[in-house]
């Protein structure tokens, strides 16, 4: 099948970078991409005429929300508040549940993965809250998202997350980690159970890899397991670390240790390994506040970032800097950690806290966060065969509208899609030569149940809190609405 894509602005690649094409055409066959810019004369079977529209390479998302939401609930209260939202020393103790049904659950997949499909996500690595479980996640519960997951046409990155101990609030309410080891090592094999039948699948859309959850949740033991398995397997490993001051303070407090030091004695700082966030290097102000060798460590090691600019927008943190990563040779790679999965609008924030991080207009172009959204995560990933649009690389492309009248005028197209637009203005997406998104909609989707059904499940979880709250307080006091009720 040979499918004929034409828009009025093409992102095109060529002699290792994104180059822009006017009025031009992607050409795939099958699942590969066979020509891309003009002159095209050969056959097609099928030919969509996108209009006045941006084609870009399909968007990776290694932070990937597959969760109803969080940032609605945790991202405004004050530092005391917010341990409310943490487990209680007394429910780690007690018997603790799982939130969901296994129905439920599968729900949430759905819906999340519909939101990433619906904003232009064509890659994705998926993260989502553990607190709403009895311990983490299962190799089953992926599994289930895996065939919704193929259902819609993505390209994943999977595997249970696992851990071996937990957050919580003590009854003084002091933060800090409690652990049951015994069930990081049955996660961890799991995991390797859910790499097992990923092999056995054999689907190219569905990849294994090992997702083990924060750092200070993992013992040592756990942590070298973890790059054993790596190893041995050839798979990445998504670590979630250099993300905050408690962070760091109770691995120095607990192991003597940085985070990076940690890393470095598992055995797992090498070029398998994926970094969220990725913000507490010694640069960061709560550390030293200058470089004293974190970035070329990271670099050296052939480690990826994965930044989050939304999220940490929103969370009151910066990365120290954008440009400081890129220019010592880090791989920098995008992720949306929070609702909604927007790229463009976290590529928007992104762009302009580096200008306050560095403190020049300048700092870090919407180029430059494009290419963290598509060949960053292509070669975190470590495919070449993504990323780009052009031939031989996999037909993943979305399209946004430029359209619309409230998007105002438009200058340069990505500058103009991310001042002006969201992911919103995504309205045709292909992976791997099959189109996932038409005319704005995921066919066979009803979104109007689905959405009816995260607004029961959303209830459920934001009701289930009260009963994690080290001070027992009900969903009413720890989510106050935004201005008193009339009546």
């Amino acid at each position: 099948m040979r499918t004929q894509l034409t828009a009025s602005h093409v992102l095109g690649h060529r002699d290792g970078g994104h180059v822009l094409f006017r009025n031009a055409a992607v050409v795939y066959e099958d699942d590969v991409i066979i020509h891309v810019g003009h002159g095209y004369a050969g056959p097609v079977d099928r030919h969509v005429d996108l209009g006045n529209a941006l084609l870009t390479p399909g968007f990776i998302d290694l932070d990937a929300l597959t969760d109803i939401d969080h940032l609605l609930l945790d991202s405004w209260h004050g530092a005391e508040d917010a341990k409310g939202l943490t487990w209680s020393a007394e429910y780690f103790a007690r018997a603790r549940r799982d939130v969901f049904t296994t129905e439920e659950r599968q729900t949430i997949r759905r819906y999340a993965l519909v939101q990433l499909a619906l904003h232009g996500i064509t890659t994705y690595m998926p993260i989502a809250s553990e607190v709403h479980s009895a311990w983490a996640e299962d190799s089953a519960e992926l599994a289930g998202m895996a065939q919704t997951s193929r259902e819609l046409g993505l390209r994943g990155y999977l595997g249970p997350a696992y851990r071996s101990g937990v957050n919580v609030v003590t009854d003084d309410g002091e933060r800090t980690v409690l652990f049951e080891p015994a069930l990081g090592e049955a996660g961890l094999q799991d995991a390797l159970a859910f790499l097992d039948w990923v092999e056995e699948l054999a689907d190219p859309l569905v990849n294994g890899v090992l997702l083990p959850c924060r750092i200070e949740t993992l013992t040592p033991e756990l942590l070298a397991d973890t790059a054993e398995a790596s190893s041995e397997r050839g798979v990445l490993v998504r670590l979630h670390s250099l993300q905050g001051v408690f962070e760091r303070n109770f691995l120095a407090e607990r192991h003597g240790a940085t985070p990076l030091e940690m890393i470095a004695a598992a055995g797992l700082l090498n070029d398998r390994l994926l970094i969220p966030h990725g913000i507490l290097t010694d640069r960061h102000h709560a550390v030293h506040g200058e470089d004293r060798g974190d970035l070329a460590t990271l670099a050296g090691a052939g480690v990826s970032i994965i930044h989050c600019p939304q999220t940490s927008f929103r969370y009151g943190q910066v990365i120290d800097s954008f440009s400081s990563y890129k220019k010592a040779g880090i791989t920098m790679a995008l992720g949306t950690d929070s609702f909604p999965p927007d790229l463009v609008r976290g590529m928007d924030a992104g762009v302009h806290l580096a200008k306050l991080a560095d403190g020049r207009a300048d700092a870090a172009p919407a180029s430059d966060y494009l290419d963290a959204a598509t060949l960053g995560g292509a070669a975190a990933l470590k495919r070449p065969d993504l990323g780009r649009l052009e031939p031989r690389a996999q037909a993943d492309m979305v399209a946004f509208s430029l359209d619309d009248f409230r998007d105002g005028v438009s200058d340069d197209p990505v500058r103009t899609l991310l001042l002006n637009g969201t992911a919103r203005n995504a309205f045709h997406s292909v992976v791997a030569g099959r189109t996932v998104m038409a005319g704005g909609a995921i066919p066979g989707v009803d979104l109007e149940s689905l959405g009816r059904a995260a607004e029961e499940i959303f209830a459920k979880m934001r009701d289930a809190y009260g009963e994690r709250d080290f001070q027992g307080r009900p969903a009413s006091v720890l989510f106050p609405p935004s201005y008193p009720a009339a009546d």
